[in-house]
């Protein structure tokens, strides 16, 4: 499939009540689980795209249109939130969340990006040139891919209540060796 910033928007658009839907008043011991050491419970995955919200995806954004002599982005902190969220609730990060990101996505929409914007270049202190586009196709799959570890990290919690059913529930046996 090729890039669509439309699409894109729709799926991004989405992120938010999809997090509400799956957390809202479960309780602790699903929204604090994890898959084990140094690895995001479902808390710390909505306050890490909150920080996403804040410090990468936009400003990483306007350093490529600005179009200036600077296009290296600041490096990332993805463990940020676990300090910037010490005593919030999660209620409070879902509707930050909400915020941010409808302001983003009205932002990104304002812009009015041409085919030829999103071929600009950026540069990753990491993984070096890169383009709008695949910044933009990033932020969709980084999504999807957190919902994706909310679900199966609540899942894990059910791991050893299961029985012999864990061959038949992939979702169980999906990253044997979880990240953050």
């Amino acid at each position: 499939m090729n890039f669509d910033l439309d699409l894109s928007i729709a799926v991004l658009d989405r992120s938010p009540a999809a997090l509400r839907a799956l957390l809202e008043g479960v309780g602790a011991s699903w929204v604090r689980g994890t898959e084990g050491p140094d690895t995001f419970s479902p808390f710390d995955v909505v306050g890490h795209l909150i920080d996403g919200e804040e410090t990468d995806w936009i400003p990483r954004a306007r350093i490529i249109l600005a179009k200036g002599p600077r296009l290296r982005f600041e490096p990332y902190d993805r463990f940020r939130h676990r300090t910037r969220n010490v005593g919030a609730s999660l209620e409070s990060l879902l509707v930050e969340f909400a915020r941010l990101r409808a302001a983003n996505l009205e932002l990104l929409r304002s812009w009015k990006l041409t085919a030829r914007e999103l071929d600009l270049p950026g540069e990753h202190p990491s993984l070096g040139p890169v383009t709008l586009r695949q910044l933009l196709a990033a932020w969709v799959v980084h999504d999807l891919g957190h919902v994706a570890q909310v679900a199966r990290v609540m899942a894990k919690q059910y791991r050893d209540e299961v029985g012999p059913w864990v061959p038949f529930l992939p979702v169980l046996t999906d990253h044997l060796s979880p990240r953050s």
